[in-house]
């Protein structure tokens, strides 16, 4: 066997630890699934992506707009968990400038919240009835707003006062430009009386950001509209074991 040279020697030890960490790192594949890792217990919202309790998932990436554009400026981690009785979402959006309502009210919620900047997750359990799910939006100042969505009931003014459960926290790191916002969602308010490991839910995951010259409308699976409200084209939700995440 030839003597390699010590520039030969570099580039295969570097290959070896390339291989080596893409062996060891988890990813999430390119798909329209999301998959939410059990918890054993409820716990406190938080919005540190570095709390032990985001730290076993497999995060998907909203990276374009509701037609598939890419917008890299804006691309958003999501991360999901579940437990028996909740499903928990933390968004990770970076931003070039917020769109906030003046004088947040966050005890109550806020209607037409979608005016301004907002983190969406637009949920559906009824896989024969794609056209009724439920929608729960959340700002970065910590607002929320939930409805219960029937499209064959266009322009329903009282869908947002459906009571969901949901609880949020948001904050924002203006030296980073990024917000931070988590929700935990009843699944009672899903219509499951009972989950395990397998459930699957209809989902798709959104975000309106900036002001409204130029505002950018973020889609993780493309919608192919202008609108969010497109069931046809919402990805999947599965609920994993702990032990096995990857299911």
């Amino acid at each position: 066997m030839p003597r390699l040279s010590h520039l030969q020697l570099s580039l295969a030890f570097a290959f070896f630890v390339t291989m080596a960490s893409a062996q060891t790192i988890p990813s999430q594949p390119d798909s329209s699934t999301i998959t939410a890792t059990e918890a054993d217990r409820d716990v406190p919202l938080t919005t540190d992506p570095s709390a032990s309790f985001w730290q076993q998932t497999r995060p998907v990436f909203i990276t374009g707009d509701t037609f598939g554009n890419p917008v890299p400026s804006h691309r958003t981690e999501v991360r999901s968990r579940w437990t028996k009785d909740s499903l928990y979402l933390l968004f990770i959006s970076p931003y070039e400038q917020l769109n906030l309502k003046p004088s947040p009210q966050t005890a109550t919620e806020t209607n037409q919240l979608w005016n301004w900047d907002v983190a969406e997750a637009f949920i559906g359990s009824d896989f024969k009835n794609i056209r009724q799910y439920k929608e729960f939006e959340m700002s970065p100042q910590g607002e929320w707003v939930d409805l219960d969505i029937d499209l064959a009931k266009q322009g329903d003014k009282d869908a947002w006062k459906w009571n969901s459960g949901i609880k949020v926290s948001a904050r924002i790191d203006r030296d980073r430009k990024i917000w931070y916002g988590a929700m935990r969602i009843p699944f009672a308010s899903l219509g499951a009386s009972s989950v395990a490991s397998g459930t699957t839910f209809r989902i798709n995951l959104f975000r309106c950001q900036g002001p409204t010259e130029g505002r950018h409308y973020l889609s993780w699976q493309p919608s192919m509209s202008k609108s969010f409200h497109v069931p046809e084209h919402f990805g999947t939700l599965v609920l994993a074991s702990a032990k096995h995440p990857s299911r």
